[in-house]
């Protein structure tokens, strides 16, 4: 439960920061992101409960993010990892600016996901610019949850 940030209340208790809750938590805290245009977020929803059933805190930002909105969410957010969907196909202007705010904002070691209609050689270009996977529609959902499990270390 959370206490008001008044002088008083931080005189009695002390600012404990989220990477320490996260130790003791021991949860994988993932934003899960709809950049662009793109108005079709049913997919990015069923992610979001499924990593929530599988244990992960989930941050989902709605649509029609930016990619700094994204970048600037992962960092107050403390994230492990950001999971963007895509539809629209607009997957290699907005992914590399996510990379790139990322990178620029010391958070490199943000595990970066993307989900959507990405064809191969896409695919295969984003992964040399830091995408750690790419899942396509029909994914099982177990894949991407192991795949968190296995990618992101839990202090």
């Amino acid at each position: 439960m959370a206490y008001p940030e008044t002088p008083s209340a931080l005189k009695i208790f002390p600012v404990v920061r989220v990477p320490i809750l996260r130790a003791v938590a021991g949860k994988i805290r993932v934003v899960i992101a709809k950049p662009g245009l793109d108005g079709h977020d049913r997919g990015a929803k069923i992610i979001a409960r499924a990593l929530r059933d599988a244990g992960m805190e989930v941050i989902y930002t709605g649509l029609h993010q930016t990619p700094e909105q994204i970048v600037e969410t992962a960092i107050q957010e403390d994230a492990d990892a950001v999971g963007i969907s895509i539809l629209s196909g607009a997957h290699m202007t907005l992914v590399p600016k996510i990379l790139e705010g990322l990178k620029e904002n010391g958070a490199e070691d943000v595990l970066v996901v993307l989900g959507g209609t990405i064809p191969r050689e896409d695919s295969d270009e984003l992964k040399r610019q830091g995408v750690a996977e790419v899942f396509t529609p029909g994914a099982p959902m177990g894949d991407i949850v192991e795949f968190l499990r296995e990618k992101v270390p839990v202090s």
